[in-house]
């Protein structure tokens, strides 16, 4: 069934101008009056969050609160991607030299690209100890800051949850966590709404830490900066409130002397559709738009790489070559500052944070006239309207701009249908908020099944640590607490013994042959021995395991029995190699299979002006045709249909075995090959033989009998895999969903996923 297209005109929007500026804050020149309320909150209030809308300048008024701390005291800004660090670090700059002496911070953008790049003459070549003897004396690293000064870190939100989980090396995690968790007066957090279910994991532990252990009270200061906050997270703060945590939200839109922000768009909002239909209909809009009004700069905003590059292609065979600009997580950064100049911009989400397509010279009015843009959700609906005419500053503030939104197909038929496109943003804003089909459900569920076993690690961390000190009844008061923010519902004594189960794993795993002949628990500590034997047990020997359970055999017995059977004490090693693979990804930031490719472009498929950059090995592998020759990648064509990617396993048993120990189980499966094919015809390439992995986590399930989920999900995005599984007697297709966010996702749509001890994936 045909949905009909729905317009709807948004009224202009404004920001309230502070006429009062504080002393403090008359160096700002002009200063808006959320950026004034911001400042004057962290006075008085422990969690800050400031939602103004984009492009209303939430990043100086977050940098406000460090005029309150010591003068030496170090303070962090979490930019959300590695593309926003360098250029939030040059905001914070500006602004602690345009204090007037306030502040006299050193400004230091940190990615894991530019502390590998740090000299290792001074500190050594670990990572984590070049970070922390920046916080613990800059001029450690850079002598040429001179005397010691207060340092202000900004960095992104993967060395955040490394650091503050004790992910870093042996050797500096106990440090580096102690720098993150003491050293910082003041914390911000920068466009956090986009954060995913993991990132907010690390974030909301963090506050509770704070909140827990008394550094609120101590003075301690967190800034949130989000134009749309995300309703789950809200509720989760709205947890640490009534625990004593003092928070304040600015909407920033309160005040009497209102200044233009926003111009009024006209907006359609229209059904996905197929991706070739979509793509021909963008750009014949765009190329109308270029050729109709000259005068007008327009962007398109897509969720696929993809379909942004084969819609350039299209633009190019409407003579529009060298016209438009792309933008996406590969493109370098000189090429942005080129992109950003042209008539027409294609991008990708890259631009949804703090990207404001500024143009030199800078027009009078709007810098985008027009817009277009899908959206899976509702945060990036409104991020991506946001986008489109800006005029705050500018001194032409009347010209109407254009937007036409694609969106799921789905949302006619939750309701958007009996929309009549009367009542401007708030009207919108109403009906999308009941579209269930612009939720982001994996944020809550994951929150409340596996996500408390991903904070068990530091939990655990922080209980040795302080093990006979005074504080260390703070630990199970840390747990009880992010149980309530996160909604978990398992008690401490569960989640301690699931993560000593998966360190001991851990540990076993990664020792040598060597360390391990003769007792493969010799490296385990004494409380962990049990349950990384109790799992092996419920899983290869349900029997011995009710013997161990109901005390008829000693864990004494079963050490001795590894000992003397180099089979049994194999079975625990491959057991523990596999259990340990499974669960890898929870501890992991990012979710992507391979790490990034180098690749050359010199034909222009994936880049305007540049010819190299990285590419994720799955993109470059679905979408292009390429040669290799040693170490360099190049990229020949563009694939004429996407190609499908299915792995193969070879399982040593019958196909039974296979149904019954391994499919619909969280697990890892070695030697897994990467195949790609076209039509149902393999398609060899000569990369894929450095592409696979070793062990593979993931959760096999039937395809026929979840077709429907498995479609589902995917065009939400989740991704999933064919896999053929090679058996002693017969082959068979299955589908493998990789990665966390899958695995949680399927068990939320009804998917019932088992533990490697036979117990439930969701632990609710």
């Amino acid at each position: 069934m045909a949905h009909e297209p729905i317009s709807i005109e948004l009224e202009a929007r404004t920001i309230p101008e502070c006429q009062d500026i504080p002393d403090e804050l008359k160096f700002m020149g002009r200063a808006l009056q959320h950026q004034v309320d911001v400042f004057e909150a962290v006075c008085n209030h422990d969690i800050v969050l400031d939602l103004a809308p984009t492009g209303t300048g939430k990043t100086k008024a977050g940098l406000s609160a460090l005029l309150h701390q010591s003068p030496d005291r170090h303070a962090i800004y979490i930019a959300p991607t590695n593309a926003l660090i360098e250029q939030q670090a040059k905001a914070a700059e500006d602004f602690i030299q345009s204090s007037q002496g306030k502040l006299k911070h050193i400004v230091k953008a940190v990615s894991a690209k530019e502390v590998r790049q740090w000299s290792n003459d001074r500190v050594g070549s670990r990572p984590g100890e070049k970070l922390y003897n920046l916080l613990r004396d800059p001029a450690t690293i850079f002598p040429e800051v001179g005397a010691k000064r207060p340092l202000l870190l900004v960095t992104n939100p993967d060395i955040f949850y490394y650091a503050t989980f004790f992910s870093y090396h042996k050797l500096d995690k106990i440090n580096l966590a102690t720098s993150f968790y003491t050293q910082f007066s003041t914390i911000i957090f920068d466009e956090f709404h986009l954060y995913d279910a993991k990132q907010l994991v690390s974030l909301l532990f963090y506050l509770t830490y704070l909140h827990v252990f008394g550094f609120f009270q101590a003075g301690r200061r967190v800034i949130l900066l989000t134009a749309t906050p995300e309703p789950a997270c809200e509720a989760a703060l709205g947890i640490l409130a009534e625990r004593g945590v003092r928070i304040k939200q600015i909407n920033g839109e309160e005040g009497s002397y209102q200044i233009p922000s926003q111009t009024a768009v006209q907006l359609e909002i229209r059904p996905q559709v197929e991706r070739d239909e979509l793509l021909k209909v963008l750009a014949d809009e765009a190329a109308r738009r270029f050729s109709t009004y000259p005068d007008q700069n327009g962007a398109i905003i897509l969720d696929s790489k993809d379909h942004i590059n084969r819609l350039a292609d299209l633009l190019k065979a409407h003579g529009l070559d060298q016209k438009f600009g792309r933008i996406h997580g590969s493109t370098p950064k000189k090429e942005r500052v080129w992109a950003a100049q042209q008539r027409i911009i294609l991008a990708t989400s890259t631009v949804d944070v703090g990207f404001n397509f500024e143009r030199d010279p800078a027009p009078a009015r709007q810098n985008l006239d027009w817009l277009i843009f899908s959206a899976r959700d509702r945060a990036a609906f409104w991020q991506r309207i946001g986008r489109v005419g800006r005029v705050l500053g500018k001194s032409q503030t009347g010209v109407p701009s254009e937007a036409i939104a694609y969106l799921t197909e789905k949302a006619w038929e939750d309701g958007l249908s009996s929309f009549d496109g009367q009542g401007g943003r708030n009207a919108l804003q109403e009906k999308l908020t009941e579209l269930k089909c612009l939720d982001r459900p994996f944020l809550k569920a994951y929150w409340q099944s596996e996500a408390m076993l991903e904070t068990a690690r530091p939990l655990l961390m922080l209980e040795d640590l302080m093990d006979k000190l005074p504080e260390a009844h703070y630990v199970p008061k840390l747990f009880e607490t992010i149980q309530q923010v996160l909604g978990g519902k398992r008690d401490w004594k569960y989640y301690q013994g699931r993560m000593k189960t998966l360190q001991a794993a851990e540990k076993i795993a990664r020792s040598s042959p060597k360390d391990l002949a003769g007792d493969p628990l010799r490296w385990v500590k004494p409380p962990y021995k049990w349950g990384i034997v109790a799992a092996f047990l419920k899983s290869e020997s349900p029997e011995d395991w009710e013997d161990l359970k109901s005390k008829q055999r000693s864990l004494k017995e079963f050490e001795e029995l590894f000992r003397k059977k180099p089979d049994l004490a194999e079975g625990l090693v491959n057991f523990s190699k596999i259990l340990n693979s499974s669960y890898a990804p929870l501890f992991q930031f990012r979710s992507s299979l391979f790490e990034s490719l180098h690749i050359k472009d010199p034909r222009g498929f994936l880049l305007d002006q540049a010819e190299e950059t990285e590419l994720d090995p799955i993109h470059l592998l679905r979408n292009y045709e390429f040669s290799s020759a040693g170490d360099a990648i190049e990229i020949t064509g563009r694939a004429q249909s996407t190609y499908e990617l299915t792995f193969r396993l070879r399982y040593y048993n019958d196909a039974d075995s296979f149904k019954q120990t391994k499919l619909n189980k969280l697990t890892a499966f070695q030697d897994c090959q990467i195949q790609r094919s076209l039509a149902g015809a393999l398609a060899p390439t000569p990369l894929l033989k450095e592409l696979e992995k070793h062990w593979l986590p993931g959760v096999v399930v039937s395809t026929i009998a979840n077709q429907g989920v498995i479609i589902r999900l995917r065009k939400q995005g989740i991704a999933s895999y064919p896999i053929t599984v090679d058996c002693d007697d017969m082959k068979k297709q299955y589908t493998i969903f990789p990665g966390f966010a899958g695995i949680v996702t399927a068990a939320l749509s009804g998917i019932k996923i088992r533990l490697m001890d036979e117990e439930d994936f969701w632990v609710v």
